[in-house]
């Protein structure tokens, strides 16, 4: 038994270092590295509940790995799973300048003046929203930079 974990181990941590991007609309987390093909939607399903089982993009969150990138602000861990979870309704709500997103991220984040919060990211949301493709890991620092 110790054995096949060890080896399930290694392969993971060969298989995180050979695969270097992974899809944007499911996250990063080991779905996204062991399922490439992201064509229908069934497997963007089965990318986003393999990443979201047992942890694992949790875990890559924290760790940077498993196609994660770390943030260069550390805000806290619960900041970056819930912006990681809800990258396109977060971004709306940021446009809108209000939303049960933007609130949650401003306890997240422990802001007080949420209505000030809200004003400065719907005021910077080129800036935070930089590309098509932004990742967590550049939204979060960009909000540090221009929202707090």
């Amino acid at each position: 038994m110790k054995k096949i974990l060890v080896s399930a181990a290694a392969a993971v941590m060969i298989a995180t270092t050979a695969f270097a991007g992974v899809n944007n609309q499911t996250g990063c987390g080991l779905g996204s590295v062991i399922i490439k093909d992201d064509s229908s939607a069934v497997l963007l399903a089965l990318q986003a509940t393999t990443n979201g089982t047992l942890g694992n993009q949790t875990f890559g969150i924290t760790s940077g790995t498993l196609g994660c990138k770390k943030t260069k602000f550390v805000m806290n861990e619960r900041a970056e799973e819930f912006v990681a979870s809800n990258m396109d309704t977060l971004a709306k709500e940021i446009a809108a300048g209000h939303g049960e997103s933007v609130d949650t991220l401003a306890e997240l984040l422990d802001v007080q003046d949420k209505e000030t919060f809200a004003s400065a990211l719907q005021a910077n949301y080129n800036k935070i929203y930089t590309s098509k493709n932004v990742e967590m890991n550049e939204v979060l620092d960009n909000i540090s930079e221009t929202s707090m």
